[in-house]
């Protein structure tokens, strides 16, 4: 048995590497999106431009929930060893690609990946921490997570400026391997307590079916395609059936890809709701303020990527605060509320907030970046103490699957949003819509309405997490994890 010390030691070890593993999974989300225009001329593919995100944002999506019952199958280890393995093989071909197809079917690679790397992180904390310290540790990586998320266009806009846009993946191949060997040193001892069990195929082919079908669907949407264009009919059709078959599969199966029992559980559904709604805000902000600021404020990619950097360093703040709090309280409940309620208050100062006002701008950001923070851990403890351990891993990869459908979401909706409104305020702008905005005063006068709207739109959204955190019955956070079998109530 390990003395204290050492097992202090090997704990800060196995953080380290996941630390660097949820980087990776989480900086790839966003890392790409200033340098999408300059991908796209190089490739000639603008027509294809927005499915550089949405491929590795659908595949991660996809492939989240069906990581989380291999790793409490098959072990943290292995799990997210095979899931570094793809993520840094996607990221070899995407610096490698020589045409738009190629670079986006490299994106569904990486995100496939991607879907195991953040996701089986966070269940392995579980393994390894104490529930009552859970939470400071979840506020770490919490913060990790969203810092990465933000740090993507920075980092997007400088290798892309002053580089190249490849340099964006080939640094992927030093950190996955590093990553990698940090797992397998760290968690070498690490039981595997559910390999006798199996995985659901027929269920886990119904979900990726229905899901990819309905993402698919609404990216299109956000890029202009009406909902009853036969195609895009087509897709909504088959993902609704999909998802409906699955249900109605997981509800017979003795071992469902994700256990509908779950959701009978009040805690795991509102804060899976929450941290919906949270990424729904945070994915449309770090995406839609830089293109704000190019598109409405004539601002470079690089200087616009920077201004995030308040709520970079403002979410990190608020997750490190809430999990220290929760550690040495024990509960969690007022600070889900109160950072949902910041997080709305942000928001519509950002609405609020002129582009000439740097300042101003500033503490909108700090407040939206701090309240967010202070739901992302609490959302994810709250639901690893409401279940048993058996299911911590399905449980933990069901949070992840609601924040990455958040931010799916998020930017499939609000892009539509975006392009709608641009038409109705500018009719008779040419098919180059966006390029067009950035030469044209009077485009950019209504790029600008149109993005306050879309904030007014993120924040009130964001305003039924409060709602919804007041019907949580919360409880005590346990000094250790409940045995294996225990019932799941809320």
């Amino acid at each position: 048995m390990q003395n204290p010390a050492d097992q202090a030691l090997n704990i800060r070890l196995i953080i380290s590497g996941l630390v660097l593993v949820i980087l990776l999974g989480a900086i790839e989300q966003t890392v790409v999106a200033v340098a999408l225009p300059v991908i796209a001329g190089q490739l000639n593919g603008f027509a294809q431009m927005a499915w550089v995100i949405s491929a590795y944002l659908v595949a991660c999506t996809v492939a989240t929930p069906i990581w989380g019952k291999l790793s409490d199958i098959h072990g943290r280890s292995a799990s997210l060893s095979a899931a570094i393995i793809i993520f840094t093989l996607g990221s070899l071909g995407c610096a490698l690609a020589m045409s738009m197809p190629q670079l986006i079917g490299f994106r569904v690679l990486q995100g496939l990946g991607g879907g195991g790397l953040i996701s089986v992180a966070q269940a392995t904390i579980a393994n390894v921490v104490p529930l009552r310290e859970r939470g400071r540790y979840q506020g770490y990586i919490s913060g990790v997570y969203a810092s990465a998320s933000l740090a993507g266009p920075i980092l997007g806009g400088y290798l892309t400026h002053y580089l190249s846009w490849r340099y964006i993946f080939w640094i992927n191949l030093p950190l996955g391997l590093l990553a990698l060997w940090l797992v397998r040193r760290s968690l070498r001892n690490l039981p595997v307590t559910h390999a006798q069990h199996s995985v659901d195929y027929v269920g886990a082919v119904l979900f990726a079916t229905g899901l990819t079908s309905v993402l698919i669907a609404m990216t299109r949407l956000g890029q202009g395609v009406a909902l009853v264009e036969p195609f895009n009919l087509l897709l909504a059709i088959v993902g609704v059936t999909m998802l409906v078959l699955f249900g109605w599969h997981s509800s017979r199966s003795s071992e469902p890809l994700i256990p509908l029992s779950l959701f009978r559980n009040k805690t795991v559904t509102i804060c899976c709701a929450v941290l919906f709604l949270a990424f729904f805000q945070f994915i449309s902000m770090s995406v839609l303020l830089p293109l704000r600021l190019q598109l409405a404020g004539g601002m470079e990619a690089d200087s616009s990527a920077l201004r995030l950097l308040p709520l970079t360093l403002a979410i990190p703040l608020g997750a490190f605060l809430a999990g220290r709090l929760m550690s040495a309280t024990g509960h969690y409940k007022m600070l889900q509320l109160g950072g949902a309620i910041a997080a709305t208050a942000g928001g519509i100062a950002m609405a609020l907030c002129p582009l000439d006002q740097p300042g101003l701008m500033v503490v909108a950001l700090v407040v939206l970046g701090v309240g967010l923070g202070f739901q992302f851990p609490t959302s994810m403890v709250a639901t690893q103490n409401a279940v048993s351990v058996g299911h911590i891993g399905v449980a933990t990869a069901l949070t992840s699957l609601s924040r990455l459908l958040g931010g799916a979401v998020g930017v499939a909706l609000l892009s539509s949003l975006l392009t709608t409104l641009l038409r109705h305020a500018l009719p008779d702008a040419p098919v180059e819509l966006f390029a067009s905005l950035m030469s044209d005063a009077s485009g950019r006068v209504a790029a600008d309405g149109a993005f306050r709207q879309l904030f007014l739109i993120s924040a009130a959204c964001s305003a039924l997490a409060p709602l919804l955190i007041l019907q949580l019955s919360e409880k005590e956070l346990r000094g250790k994890p409940v045995p294996s079998g225990a019932p799941a109530k809320s």
